[in-house]
């Protein structure tokens, strides 16, 4: 029988056309989206409607009342209150300026007696995410114009349609929001504290404030600790405060077995002991401990408010914050504790296991959306207590007008706490005391692959200092949802890491249905029913919905919250899975779409928690009677990096993460609009090409169009000497025919603006030699209006934009008198030079010349420059293999080796590269690709997959070739043959952005820095070679004292400073401070950093003095 299934279940074929299908919807970059388009749409409504009343304590009549909100089109304002909608993100790109929407709100207020409705006021700006859905929504219905979906519509805006999107424009950069990885909040973890003891503690996170609440033991009794609570409270006593009078009730919330109700003796004897036996006893003593509020609705000046209700708030507002307590009642709540305390003392006999802060169930991902929403409403709540101030303000005093408030709203205050805080990655929120920072980055545009590579990254708030290794191991309980391969080297390595190809993180859904079919379906029941009964298959609940059990600790989890890590799953029922051969055939017609599979119970969304109770078959040949889901396709494990590597399966791990890594840097096309951008630094490879073996994730990801890299014949051998240690010998003549050319494009930007004081920036014209009538050499490549001409090439210290400044400063002005301050016009303005000047040891072109002005109605002034490089030695290639390594050689093709065709290769690798390293997949690759050059055709080189090596052998064999690749070579150099096979053919290589141009760096003289005046770092600024600790230490091993000297002190900060040889302290000018004499001066040498560090000891009443041997004159 079981064969007979088996049978059957090999059948479906091109069963991974359900990913190309997926991408569509769900995955990569789309989870930004969806969750910035859930926070436009919904968070953001339900933020208005906690916050949507302005009261006055200095007038009880007047109101104010948010009745909607809405964000609007993306638009900016040009010039005088002219709002241009049409407003593209190119634009805002080239003009520095921000990629934003209006939010508007309907409000009612009162204006003296009457009520007051206004719609549509804007009260501030929301940046927008590209590609979000709510701005093509938009765009449909207000413009009544087709939404992005063609390519034709997207190039009419200039923007390239494989961008992902999913990213914000802020003053002209892109900013990319990184998923944060937390702890999940509102669930209860047993842990170990700092001195090793267990506790139970819960991070409770509601609308209004976060808390953590700790239940620990000591001497076997239990103790509620909180940090509003001055000392830990006995639980049986917590018990009481909320109602639970007699000790039965309090045994009862924790557990009537026989272990709970021993362990919990101790703790009623001590409640006892503190002689409290009535709720008002209890809420008294937690009352002595709740430390006093300095503000808030009970703050301590008000001795009005007894002491219990201080009590009553603690227990119903703070302590386990998540727990609701309906009009003051708290059974929910002792329920949980008594849960709480069950916990740990199941832990304590060792019933269930500490819990795994590293299970990735324990953790939620927070996206842009959610990270906004905080943000907003923070700035919500202070707009709002801003305008309340006012009024309160106002209307104590008696005024002509009735107080309009709407003339107070002021819009500037949301717009730029929300665009400061993209821009510069600080997310402060005074309310929860969270400060972060580096939440966002500049989107790396160094090639496609790093754009996906940085849509998908995920950071961990774990401080990178410490050297725990559970945070940053690969977890078993990541598999399928992040990227085995993709995570850097160094101290960020297993902190940052990448999402898998095909796993989504939620966003929060409705758990009211949730809660409606667990009444309906009565709740004892829910342990009866088969776990994916309850399941979306049934449709009843949304697809993310997780349901997952715990058998240690009897319970059922029902997660509908937003952050957590999923992938879809295909159901397996009775041994079959239920996508057949027909669903995939539709499929691929078009009559089927990735959410039909879902609505039809095919697939189903699994999270980390519910994957504990599936058991999943990778392979269809692996399914057994218990198999309950079915892996769609086993190389989506991998993430998008690591999916560009051919039969990374063959190579050894660390290699396949080098690659990741190296494959951010390639250099190819960023997009079908990079000839319009100008952005500070870019890089373009002349000749991109398809590689000969893909993957299927190069093909969804459309790595195909926007290429990075060239398929370079390779032959492995030894050539010469200059091939040692990884380096490669490049044919000259493939050089010249363009392999490996790119263009380096930079930009020079300038603003010219008005002061207030009626003086501005201007731009002059090159000025002219008085005896050739000829620019002077500075100016040689300026226009009349003092910018470059395009096409111009520019050498080193040449002037791009020649812009003038006034001297006379804004201050001067307006402190002048007034009748000065009318003159400054017609007096003289003296304007100082500081024009853009090239600084590049080579020279380059200007290609385009750009003149618009920004948001703030400054004229912006930018130049692109362009740059071709050829490779040199000393540039740094690699395969997709993690074989990195730097030209060597370049040599001429007529000594390069050559076969019977005449075929030479474009680079030579040494053979010692193989086999330490392992990378047998770039051998097969080789093997792959030469077949592919001769059948015409592309190989496939996928994860877990891809051609057989013998078949693609065998085709080798059949065209004429050596079964193994080999293939005899002529000597260029003797003419004789080479007295071994060379494995020979194409292989894929990528041109790294490290080019030997950009870090050539001598330095003779120059500057120093001021405070230790020692040269300066860097190439940069020109900075000295450092000759650090090792070094100095092999100088002195050496013996050579005179080198050390010239070096350490002469060559670095030398300095003749005077001192008393009596009592050894510095003096000044032959003249000692202390001794008050200048008898027993003498000048001496010494590093300026040595006389700084005495001087600043000597700050901190540490005194060395200087011996100097005996004073002669």
């Amino acid at each position: 029988m079981t064969e007979q299934i088996v049978g059957e279940v090999k059948a479906v074929k091109d069963k991974w056309t359900l990913v190309p299908a997926f991408l569509q919807v769900r995955g990569l970059v789309k989870q930004h989206i969806a969750s910035y388009d859930y926070f436009v749409s919904t968070e953001i409504k339900k933020i208005l409607c906690a916050n949507d009343k302005i009261t006055s304590d200095a007038n009880p009549s007047f109101y104010l009342k948010y009745l909607d909100i809405r964000v609007g089109m993306p638009s900016s304002e040009e010039g005088f209150n002219q709002i241009n909608d049409k407003i593209s993100p190119h634009e805002c790109r080239l003009r520095d300026m921000t990629y934003s929407a209006p939010i508007s709100v309907d409000i009612e207020y009162t204006r003296g007696s009457q009520r007051v409705l206004r719609n549509g006021l804007v009260i501030g700006k929301m940046p927008v995410m590209l590609r979000s859905k709510f701005i093509k929504k938009n765009f449909e219905t207000g413009l009544k114009r087709n939404s992005f979906k063609n390519e034709s519509e997207l190039a009419r805006v200039q923007e390239c349609p494989y961008d992902p999107g999913g990213y914000f424009i802020i003053r002209g950069s892109e900013k990319v929001v990184l998923i944060q990885e937390q702890l999940s909040k509102n669930r209860i973890m047993i842990g170990r504290n700092s001195k090793k003891e267990l506790q139970c503690e819960i991070l409770s996170s509601t609308q209004e404030r976060k808390s953590k609440t700790y239940i620990t033991s000591k001497k076997q009794r239990y103790y509620v600790r909180h940090n509003q609570l001055s000392d830990d409270v006995p639980v049986a006593i917590v018990f009481k405060a909320m109602g639970f009078e007699s000790d039965y009730d309090i045994v009862s919330a924790v557990g009537l077995e026989e272990k709970f109700v021993a362990a919990m003796a101790p703790s009623i004897e001590e409640c006892a002991s503190h002689q409290i036996v009535t709720q008002e006893g209890a809420l008294q003593y937690i009352a002595s401990k709740v430390k006093m509020r300095k503000f808030g609705p009970f703050a301590s000046s008000t001795s009005a408010v007894p002491r219990e209700h201080e009590a009553i708030d603690f227990l119903s507002n703070l302590m386990i914050a998540h727990v609701p307590c309906p009009e003051g009642n708290m059974k929910m709540k002792a329920v949980y504790l008594g849960l709480m305390v069950r916990r740990l003392m199941q832990a304590e006999v060792g019933d269930t296991e500490c819990d795994d802060r590293d299970f990735y169930g324990n953790k939620r991902l927070e996206l842009a959306g959610s990270l906004l929403a905080l943000l907003f409403e923070d700035v919500f709540k202070r707009f709002n207590s801003e305008l309340k101030r006012i009024a309160d303000n106002s209307l104590g005093k008696t005024l002509a007008a009735p107080l309009d408030i709407i003339k107070h709203m002021r819009q500037d205050l949301i717009t730029n706490a929300l665009t400061d805080a993209l821009a510069t990655g600080n997310w402060t929120i005074k309310r929860f005391k969270m400060e972060r920072q580096g939440v966002t980055q500049v989107l790396s545009r160094l090639s496609y692959i790093s754009v996906l590579g940085m849509m998908t990254r995920i950071n961990s708030t774990f401080e990178k200092t410490r050297k725990v290794s559970g945070p940053r191991s690969l977890q078993p309980s990541q598999w399928g949802m992040l990227c085995p391969s993709d995570t850097p080297e160094g101290e960020s390595c297993g902190l940052v890491k990448n999402l898998a190809l095909i796993s989504h993180i939620t966003t929060d859904s409705d758990e009211k249905p949730v809660i409606r079919l667990l009444y309906n379906s009565g709740v004892e029941d829910v342990k009866s029913l088969h776990f994916s009964a309850l399941h979306s298959p049934h449709g009843l609940l949304n697809e993310f919905v997780s349901v997952s059990t715990n058998a240690a600790q009897r319970s059922v989890y029902i997660a509908s919250d937003g952050g957590r890590l999923c992938r879809p799953y295909i159901i397996v029922k009775n041994g079959l899975p239920q996508v057949k051969q027909e669903h995939i055939e539709e499929l691929k017609k078009g009559c089927r779409i990735f959410e039909d599979f879902v609505d039809d119970g095919l697939i189903e969304y699994l999270d980390v928690n519910e994957m504990n109770d599936a058991s999943i078959a990778v392979y269809e040949n692996q399914i057994k009677p218990s198999t309950t889901h079915l892996e769609i396709e086993p190389f989506t494990l991998l993430g998008v990096c690591a999916g560009l590597i051919p039969y990374p399966h063959h190579n050894q791990s660390p290699r396949n993460t080098y690659q990741c890594a190296m494959g951010k840097q390639a250099m190819g096309t960023i997009g079908y609009n990079q000839q319009k951008r100008i952005d500070s630094l870019m890089y373009l490879l002349v000749y991109p090409q398809r590689p000969l073996v893909k993957t299927k994730t190069i093909e969804f990801c459309n790595f195909e169009k926007l290429p990075a890299g060239q398929n370079a014949i390779i032959a492995v051998m030894s050539y010469s000497g200059y091939d040692i240690e990884d380096a490669l010998v490049l044919n000259k003549a493939s050089l010249d025919r363009g392999y490996g050319r790119c263009l380096v494009y930079k930009h020079a930007k300038a603003t010219a603006r008005k002061y207030p004081n009626q003086t501005f920036d201007r731009l002059m014209g090159p000025t002219i030699e008085a005896t050739t009538r000829k620019p002077i050499y500075k100016h040689q490549v300026l226009d009349q209006e003092g910018i470059v001409y395009v096409g111009a090439r520019i050498h080193s210290k040449q002037v791009m934009i020649n812009k003038h400044m006034p001297v006379v400063s804004v201050e001067a002005g307006a402190s002048a008198s007034n009748s000065d301050g009318l003159n400054i016009s017609s007096r003289e303005v003296e304007y100082k030079d500081v024009s853009v000047v090239y600084r590049n040891p080579l020279p380059a072109y200007a290609e385009r010349v750009l003149l618009t002005y920004n948001e703030d109605d400054a004229h912006l002034i930018k130049v692109l420059l362009r740059q071709t490089r050829r490779p040199e030695l000393g540039d740094k290639f690699s395969s997709r293999h993690g074989q990195k390594g730097v030209c060597g050689l370049i040599a001429q093709q007529e000594d390069m080796p050559f076969n019977d065709l005449g075929m030479c290769p474009d680079m030579i690798m040494n053979p010692h590269g193989y086999p330490s390293r392992m990378t047998v997949g770039k051998l097969m690759e080789l093997l792959s690709g030469k077949n592919a050059v001769l059948s015409g055709k592309f190989h496939y080189g996928t994860a877990f997959g891809g051609d057989q090596v013998d078949i693609v052998c065998e085709e080798l064999a059949a065209r004429g070739f050596n079964y193994l690749g080999k293939d005899m070579l002529i000597s260029g150099i003797t003419g004789q043959q080479l007295c071994a096979y060379i494995y020979f053919g194409p292989i894929y290589y990528q041109k790294l952005k490290h080019m030997v141009l950009d870090k050539m760096h001598a330095r003779a003289r120059g500057p120093r820095a001021v405070l230790t005046r020692q040269p300066t770092e860097g190439r940069a600024r020109d900075g000295g070679l450092r000759l650090g600790e090792m070094e100095r230490d092999c100088l002195i091993a050496y013996g050579a004292s005179m080198l050390l000297m010239e070096r350490l002190m002469v060559s670095s900060d030398e300095f003749k400073v005077d001192v008393c040889s009596q009592c050894g302290l510095i003096g000044y000018k032959g003249w000692c401070q202390m001794c008050r004499s200048s008898r027993t001066m003498a000048t001496i040498k010494i590093p300026y950093a040595c006389k700084l560090l005495f001087q600043e000891l000597q700050s901190m009443n540490i005194v060395p003095k200087i011996s100097l041997s005996k004073y002669t004159d």
